[in-house]
């Protein structure tokens, strides 16, 4: 009986072995990004996303070991060789030290996304020329978790139990014998570990499942793991279409389709879309008065001056939480539901935006990137969304003598690539539509070297950062007053998302996608003030359009912010399986398949949970259903820009 078990004893220690990297992942993965979690959170809460976490984990140990453990209950002779346990001794470290890196990797990449790390990862970086120095500038930066990898995987090697028996006492066939039944009683085990259960109604668990165990959609990250986050995402698109309304019953609920007035009269204005990376609603000050009892002043003193003679809102909100979600929000109104557009399988579709509908009207359309071209997708991006001219890096070099010295460590600082954006604008005939994606304040957050004395280290690291970006837009205004274009100019500042954060208000699921929209116009044709509304990134391309007097359908999941009243105003967003709907004063959490908190706008750290109390939450769910159906039903059958 102690032959018979001794197997199967051995796998079960080794596999504990792999359960406790895992663990250890996620209470590093906690340490280091608490304060996004510690609002509310109390210790029976914790532990329930601990226990949550084991289902994932042992779906993503079993994927991963299953090789290992067929090769050491497989009834082969060799068993007796040193060299073939050695074998199996360095495939079970090393496959969960790779397990380790990677949930390590999120530790440090969470806090940007709010989600853990699929396979859209591999596509969203793919054209990165530079990523290996910007690994190796992250594996300096967290040397201790480098470190800890070395220390566990030493570790893992000194602990591991060999699953040995002794043939040639035993004898070939009973040894066989004892090797087979084992790999038949664990192998139901492995089976519905995979799956989640045991039970016929239990699917294969994904992403999804994480948030029975969760509160809020952040506490997802908990809850899962990078290694299964990447397997339950191969080669798998999510989009899946609901059926919550009928054809007919959609479109009077809700429809992405704009139909201009019948005597609006077209004005050929310049457009220029500023797109600030991570340039969130928080670090600036006049948006922020009533922070730190009204003494917060921010970080963006001009941006803060621009604000004076601009139009803004209330409550504005991002749409995603990556650079690859903001582009197609922005510039083609298109939310971030499910994975980013760009990276599904659907980014082949036909898809319109604002230099689509405007270089069909004569506009000269580019746009701008200081990194090198084709990163983040970009260059692709503005090819099918209607950009006729894309300057990236090398463009930048080709056309500026003086360029070395300006690289940052994504491409080319905010400050000299915003001026040759203002030379190249100057260049063309009007009316030009362009954008721009500034990279500075991306992390590693590096202020370039002449400017380090002059901003220096804060409170948080990408404070500095912002400083230098807004001096460097400052700068840009400058020369463009002087060009002749600039008064029949409108200019469109937001950020792409949020970013690092030290005020809890903007560390909540939705203060998480707190982003600024900011409209100016030199010639006064738009009122400057705050208005009293909610406004997101889909909805810049609707009011650029009804502000021009667009005149031809369009489709667009957004609203013309000028013409809409402040009450019909809303947003949505989507968290690690969540949307969040704002209307009516309320933020409206949804999981697909109904409500599951409602908190007032005015409960800013959405601690009162008010659901089935909102007179109009019905209708919000209503109205909500009918978006992600519109969105899905468009996205899967290449109507995304057919009216």
């Amino acid at each position: 009986m102690r032959s018979l078990f001794r197997p199967l004893i051995a796998l079960t220690a080794d596999l504990l072995l792999a359960y406790m990297v895992y663990m250890l992942a996620r209470f590093v993965f906690l340490w280091e990004n608490w304060s996004l979690f510690a609002e509310g959170m109390t210790g029976g809460h914790l532990l329930e996303l601990l226990r949550g976490g084991l289902a994932f984990d042992t779906t993503a140990i079993l994927y991963t070991n299953v090789l290992w453990v067929v090769l050491v209950l497989l009834p082969l002779p060799q068993k007796e060789n040193r060299t073939y346990e050695r074998i199996c001794r360095t495939l079970f470290v090393a496959v969960n030290t790779l397990a380790l890196a990677v949930n390590l990797c999120d530790v440090v990449y969470f806090p940007f996304t709010m989600r853990r790390t699929t396979t859209t990862v591999f596509n969203e970086f793919a054209n990165e020329g530079n990523l290996a120095a910007i690994i190796g500038h992250e594996l300096v930066a967290h040397w201790y978790l480098v470190l800890l990898t070395i220390v566990v995987a030493f570790a893992l090697w000194r602990l591991y139990r060999v699953p040995r028996l002794d043939a040639r006492r035993m004898g070939g066939l009973a040894y066989a014998g004892v090797m087979l039944l084992s790999l038949l009683i664990f192998a139901p085990f492995c089976i519905a570990g995979m799956r989640g259960g045991w039970t016929r109604q239990v699917r294969p668990i994904t992403l999804s499942n994480a948030n029975a165990y969760c509160k809020r959609p952040a506490e997802v990250g908990i809850v899962l793991n990078t290694p299964f986050s990447l397997i339950r995402t191969i080669g798998k698109s999510h989009f899946e279409v609901p059926a919550y309304f009928a054809s007919e019953e959609l479109d009077d609920i809700y429809s992405p389709l704009h139909l201009p007035p019948d005597s609006v009269v077209m004005t050929k204005k310049n457009v220029v879309v500023l797109i600030v990376e991570s340039f969130g609603r928080e670090y600036i000050g006049a948006l922020n008065r009533t922070l730190e009892h009204g003494r917060y002043k921010g970080y963006t003193p001009f941006t803060d001056s621009l604000i004076q003679h601009s139009a803004t809102f209330t409550r504005s909100y991002c749409n995603g939480r990556k650079s690859i979600d903001g582009m197609p929000s922005i510039l083609s109104s298109i939310p971030m539901f499910v994975e980013p557009f760009f990276l599904s399988p659907y980014s082949v579709n036909h898809v319109s935006g604002l230099a689509d509908c405007l270089g069909r009207k004569g506009y000269r359309t580019a746009f701008f990137h200081g990194a090198a071209r084709g990163s983040m997708g970009f260059l692709a991006f503005a090819r099918a969304t209607g950009f006729a001219d894309y300057y990236g890096r090398e463009d930048y070099e080709a056309a500026t003598p003086d360029a070395a010295g300006n690289h940052g460590v994504w491409g080319i600082d905010d400050e000299p690539f915003l001026q040759y954006f203002c030379r190249t604008m100057s260049a063309m005939q009007e009316p030009f539509m362009t954008a721009l994606f500034t990279l500075s304040s991306h992390h590693p957050f590096e202020v370039p070297e002449p400017y380090r004395d002059v901003y220096r280290e804060e409170e948080l690291p990408i404070h500095k950062v912002i400083r230098y970006t807004d001096h460097a837009l400052a700068l840009f205004f400058e020369q463009a007053r002087k060009e002749p274009w600039y008064e029949n100019t409108l200019f469109v500042l937001t950020s792409d998302h949020t970013n690092q954060s030290n005020h809890p208000e903007y560390q909540t699921d939705l203060g998480g996608f707190s982003s600024p929209i900011i409209f100016f116009d030199p010639s006064g044709g738009i009122a400057p003030g705050m208005r009293d509304a909610i406004a997101q990134q889909t909805d810049i391309m609707p009011t650029v359009l009804g502000h021009l007097g667009y005149d031809e359908p369009y489709v667009a999941f957004g609203l013309d912010l000028f013409s809409t009243p402040a009450d019909e105003t809303w947003a949505v967003n989507y968290l690690n399986g969540t949307y969040q709907y704002v209307k009516n004063g309320c933020v409206m959490q949804f999981d697909g398949r109904q409500p599951t908190a409602v908190y007032a706008l005015s409960d800013s750290l959405m601690q009162k949970n008010l659901l089935g109390s909102v007179p109009r939450q019905a209708q919000m769910e209503r109205e909500l259903k009918a978006i992600i159906q519109q969105y899905m039903e468009r996205m899967t059958q290449d109507r995304l820009s057919k009216p």
